[in-house]
């Protein structure tokens, strides 16, 4: 479960101005549960899910040697949801891994990874020089992968207040750094990681927004990527496009939306809208391909990214998982999951 600020670390998280009234706070007034839904209606819905959130078939993952990726162009190798790998100026940077199975505390089935997703693990990774924790939800910050990956990790880059479930999992604090919206640092020579914000939530039990959630930004001399994180639609893309565009790549959530929880979780429609209030070349979408985390069927985000992408010009890239990406020359476009749906 980790444990929420305390002490010296609590001291400083009060003095970020995105913390006010005893939590972080989001730039515009955000709603976690909105419109008819309530913890007891939504907890039965998770319950009943229908058959199709799950795919027919295991998912058609490609087995890439990760400690052999090729030197040059970034290379982007995608575990599915909103985990990657990304090789850049020979360095190797993780984002918000899952590898233990199950995006939640207890293995509950509704949050076990789909089948064929799981052919990576931590054994396959190369040494870390950064991990990337975007905010400090189950299928955002494993505790299991966290802990067998500080042995092959470097340096931790996360928000604000999250060091302190990594300090209380007895992670090398000296390995951490933790940035507030705006805030930068450089782990590595010439790669620059940017906190910047988000429109979301955070908390691993009943409190909420003690820890910061964020968007990221790297910046080398010769590429901008947009690290998405999750986020519901709002003006902050716009505000990061004007600041810090064009992004080369900009990778975005998609899936695990709702009605119930739109302020927080962006429809794909607006996901393809925020690529291009950033100014991204390119859009990869993510978190989708791997859990159930929401009610629509597994394959609609992508469904909907690629009808919304057509329709505003919007170019994509949707590669297999473990299927490499190479930044700039080589974007896989192939409609696989189509496969899958014809079964």
């Amino acid at each position: 479960m980790g444990r929420n600020p305390w002490g010296e670390r609590l001291l400083k998280v009060r003095q970020s101005v995105n913390y006010r009234e005893g939590g972080f706070q989001n730039q515009h007034l955000t709603e976690v549960m909105e419109g008819s839904g309530n913890f007891f209606r939504i907890f039965l819905k998770f319950l009943n899910k229908p058959a199709d959130v799950i795919p027919p078939l295991p998912l058609p993952a490609v087995k890439t040697n990760l400690k052999n990726l090729p030197d040059g162009p970034p290379v982007l190798v995608w575990f599915g949801h909103s985990s990657y790998l990304l090789k850049i100026n020979g360095k190797h940077l993780l984002v918000d891994p899952v590898f233990s199975g199950y995006a939640s505390p207890v293995k509950l089935k509704s949050a076990k990874n789909f089948e064929g997703t799981n052919i990576y693990g931590v054994d396959d990774m190369p040494e870390i020089d950064v991990l990337l924790l975007t905010h400090d939800h189950y299928d955002h910050c494993d505790y299991q992968t966290v802990l067998q990956l500080q042995y092959k990790t470097k340096h931790i880059v996360t928000s604000l207040g999250v060091g302190s479930h990594l300090e209380y999992w007895n992670i090398d604090r000296n390995k951490v750094t933790e940035l507030d919206w705006h805030q930068n640092a450089e782990p590595v020579a010439g790669i620059q990681l940017i906190a910047a914000p988000a429109r979301h939530f955070s908390g691993r039990g009943i409190a909420r927004a003690k820890t910061l959630w964020s968007s990221f930004i790297l910046k080398t001399k010769d590429h901008t990527i947009y690290l998405g994180g999750d986020s519901g639609y709002d003006t902050h893309f716009k505000q990061l496009g004007e600041q810090y565009g064009p992004f080369d790549l900009a990778i975005l959530e998609s899936g695990q939306y709702n009605e119930d929880w739109k302020s927080i979780h962006m429809m794909p429609e607006e996901t393809v809208q925020a690529s291009l209030d950033l100014q991204a070349k390119r859009l990869f979408p993510v978190h989708w391909g791997k859990f159930s985390l929401a009610f629509h069927p597994w394959d609609e985000p992508v469904k909907r990214v690629v009808n919304k992408a057509a329709e505003l010009n919007v170019l994509l890239t949707t590669p297999r998982i473990g299927e490499p990406m190479i930044i700039g020359s080589n974007y896989p476009c192939d409609r696989w999951w189509e496969e899958l749906a014809k079964v």
